[in-house]
């Protein structure tokens, strides 16, 4: 926590007094040079920790749509794949040889290829068991991304929940605190 927090010392006497009084001691803190009493302090503290738990949602969430806009790529690459592979005929050996894409989708697919493994050539898209390959390839990207996000999806769920404790926490308190010392006034 980034707040300065140092418990005040209580002259002598003052602390019996409030105890016979109030049935409780006093025990006051120092918040940022700011003299609090517990019930505050424990409000700041519910607040910073909603304060953090914010400060973590928004790179998650920068993270999770780079990698939805990349799940998007990636399927429009296996798209254009399962097009290409319908090009062939059903009984075609790995070494059949087609023009399956246009020059269009074979820059597509280069831009992806060095990051999957497979070799920059238009020659290789034009041999079935290559696009097969390739297809797998994309894939198993694809796979690996939803894994990630599934995972991501859960912390911040995770997140969600423990900033929503955290803001309940602090509003309790704050009644609590409103309500106590509204009872100090009245029965004063």
């Amino acid at each position: 926590m980034a707040d300065n927090i140092e418990k005040v010392i209580v002259p002598n006497g003052v602390e019996e007094s409030f105890a016979a009084r109030w049935g409780s001691v006093v025990c006051d803190y120092k918040l940022n040079g700011v003299v609090v009493d517990l019930q505050d302090l424990l409000v700041a503290v519910s607040e910073h920790r909603a304060t953090a738990v914010e400060g973590e949602v928004g790179p998650l969430s920068t993270r999770m749509r780079n990698r939805n806009s990349r799940l998007d790529q990636l399927g429009t690459v296996l798209a254009e794949l399962t097009k290409g592979q319908s090009s062939f005929n059903s009984d075609a050996k790995g070494d059949t040889k087609c023009d399956p894409f246009t020059p269009a989708t074979i820059k597509v697919l280069d831009e992806f290829s060095a990051e999957l493994g497979i070799n920059k050539n238009s020659e290789d898209y034009r041999m079935k068991k290559n696009v097969d390959a390739f297809a797998e390839k994309v894939k198993n990207a694809i796979d690996t991304l939803n894994n990630a996000s599934q995972n991501d999806m859960t912390r911040m769920q995770g997140l969600v929940d423990r900033r929503d404790e955290a803001y309940s926490t602090a509003t309790n308190l704050m009644k609590s605190v409103s309500e106590t010392r509204d009872n100090v006034i009245r029965n004063y």
